[in-house]
This record gives structure tokens, C-alpha cells and sequence, in this order.
């Protein structure tokens, strides 16, 4: 039998269990995994409260996108792995458990070198700030700004942006600015006044907010004129009304056919990446699946790092 992490109502950390469940079958088109790492995202905390819609129950639901480990089995139609493969895979449903049957689509190899902590850490972090800096159409002449700079997605943006040439500023707090700077990105601080600072280190060309508070959406629309360069991840339902782009986060606009490829695009991007030396994660603490509710009340305080759930 497999152990998964699951709730079968909306609520607080305390509705997730551990509960036994069958073990996962590949169907044409899936693989079945043996999940080493499952990531931790705040989207896994917002669906399980109910702050984001996902319909009516039909039974109780698994938790988490983002996961690695190693292929267990292969279902017909499927070209390119072998049971025993090292492998990453993201956007999946039912990541906190110990097996996990998914489409071979979102699965990409894992390279030598590449933990299983570090491809668990990338699928949406990485997906979302791929697509985002694509979408707004980053290049070297630009200056991005990114709100939210020390988080899993912001870390991932500001990487991908200065790979582009791009210049980078991270809002963040001052305890994180020596990550963001690690990374390639200039720190400036957060809260009253961040638009002068941002201004005293020059002009910006576009806007990625990875935070979304009420101040970081009117902090952007002073910075910036042109609103077709300004995204939030977060705050999608008030996109439209001030005029601004979302990419999800709430938003009645579904992503399109290609920002969603380049979603996809990210994960094995990343991991050639990580392999490489050239894109670096930021590890956090770990719980078993018997601590999802802690891993839980860990990131709704802010926790530093990628929280891991160790099967």
C-alpha cells in the first residue's frame, strides 16, 4: 500500500492525515514514481483552506505538485524512461505521498548531480518564474524589478532574468538580501519608501510581483507607466481592474497554450541547469509525511528555504 497525505474537507493544517491508499498503477501515457522529495509550495496551503476554488469533493483529495525520486514502472505509449530512472516532475496532484502515478509528460530526467531535494524544489518555483520572465519579455536592456525577490519563485526569476542579461532588483527583507545578492539580483528593501529607493538605483522597464500586497501593486503602478510589463502571481483577481497582467494567482484569465509551454519548458531547463553549476535552490526544512500540518504552518510564516516532505 502506498502512504499519501490527504483531506477530505477545507480547513486549517490540522485537516491533512496520513491515510493508506492503493498503490498507483501506470496508465497509457503515465509512470509511476517512488517519491524520494515532494516540495512544499503555497498553493498546496491555499487549496487545501479553500482560498483558491478546486469544486466539490469526490472523495478525499492528495496534496502537493512538485516531487522527485526514481520511475517504478512505465505504461504503454511511453518513450524515454526505464524503471530505476532518477527523475523530477512537476504540477502533478498527490505529490506528499510515497508513490505517485503521473503523465510522462511532466516528468524530466534528473541529472547526475541533481539531489532529489533539488528537483523537488523546482516545478512550480521554477515554471512560474520561467514563464513569467518569458511573458514579460525580459532581455539584456532591461531592469526588472521582482517583489517577493527572496522566495522560491522570486530566487528562480531573479536567476532566469540575469541569465537573460537582464539587470535585476529583489524586494525583500534586509535579512534576505545577501541571498538575493548571491544571486545576481540588487537588494533593496521592502515596505514605506521602497519606491525611492528602487528609483535611487535606476529605472525600471518591468515589474514581476511574486508577493502580492495591496502596497507592492501601487508601489508598482508609481514605478512603472507602461502596466503591460507589470504581472503579479498572486494577486490575479485585481489584475484586470488595475489594468496589469496576471499569470494565474487567482485570475478569471486561464494561462495561454504557450505560456503553459513554457511552464512545462522550465522543469528540464532548471535541472540542466542545477547540473551545470549555473541555477542555484535554496533547501529548507524537511518533515516526514506525518508533519505536512507542520510543513504547513512553516511556510504561512515565511520560512526561509524550500520545505521538503520526506516520504
Amino acid at each position: 500500500m502506498t502512504q499519501a497525505v490527504q483531506y477530505s474537507q477545507l480547513g486549517g493544517p490540522e485537516v491533512l492525515v496520513v491515510n493508506e491508499v492503493p498503490d498507483p498503477v501506470a496508465g497509457p501515457g503515465e509512470v509511476t514514481i517512488r517519491v524520494t522529495a515532494a516540495g512544499v509550495n503555497p498553493i498546496d496551503a491555499k487549496l487545501r483552506a479553500g482560498v483558491r476554488p478546486s469544486g466539490p469533493f469526490d472523495g478525499p483529495r492528495g496534496v502537493g505538485a512538485d516531487g522527485a525520486g526514481h520511475i517504478t514502472s512505465v505504461g504503454d505509449g511511453v518513450d524515454g524512461f526505464r524503471v530505476g530512472d532518477p527523475v523530477a516532475f512537476g504540477w502533478a496532484a498527490g505529490a506528499y505521498a510515497t508513490d505517485i502515478a503521473i503523465a510522462a509528460e511532466k516528468v524530466a530526467a534528473r541529472p547526475a548531480g541533481v539531489t532529489a531535494a533539488q528537483g523537488a524544489a523546482l516545478g512550480i518555483p521554477a515554471g512560474t518564474a520561467y514563464q513569467g520572465v518569458r511573458s514579460l519579455g525580459v532581455r539584456g536592456d532591461d531592469t526588472l524589478l521582482i517583489h517577493g525577490g527572496s522566495g522560491a519563485v522570486g530566487q528562480a526569476a531573479i536567476q532566469f532574468a540575469a541569465a537573460s542579461g537582464a539587470r535585476v532588483i529583489a524586494a525583500c527583507s534586509e535579512r534576505r538580501a545577501d541571498r538575493v545578492a548571491a544571486l545576481g539580483a540588487i537588494p533593496v528593501r521592502y515596505g514605506d519608501g521602497l519606491v525611492e529607493r528602487v528609483r535611487g538605483v535606476g529605472e525600471v522597464t518591468a515589474i514581476f510581483d511574486c508577493f502580492g500586497s495591496d502596497e507592492a501593486l501601487a508601489q508598482s503602478l508609481e514605478l512603472l507607466a507602461d502596466t503591460s510589463r507589470i504581472a503579479t502571481i498572486v494577486s490575479g483577481a485585481k489584475a484586470a481592474g488595475l489594468g496589469i497582467r496576471a499569470f494565474s494567482g487567482g485570475s478569471p484569465e486561464p494561462l495561454t497554450d504557450q505560456q503553459l509551454a513554457w511552464r512545462a519548458e522550465a522543469l528540464p531547463v532548471a535541472l540542466a541547469l542545477l547540473a551545470a553549476g549555473a541555477f542555484s535552490v535554496e533547501l529548507g526544512e524537511r518533515f516526514d509525511l506525518a508533519g505536512a500540518a507542520d510543513a504547513h504552518r512553516a511556510i504561512a510564516t515565511g520560512a526561509a528555504g524550500k520545505l521538503l516532505i520526506i516520504p
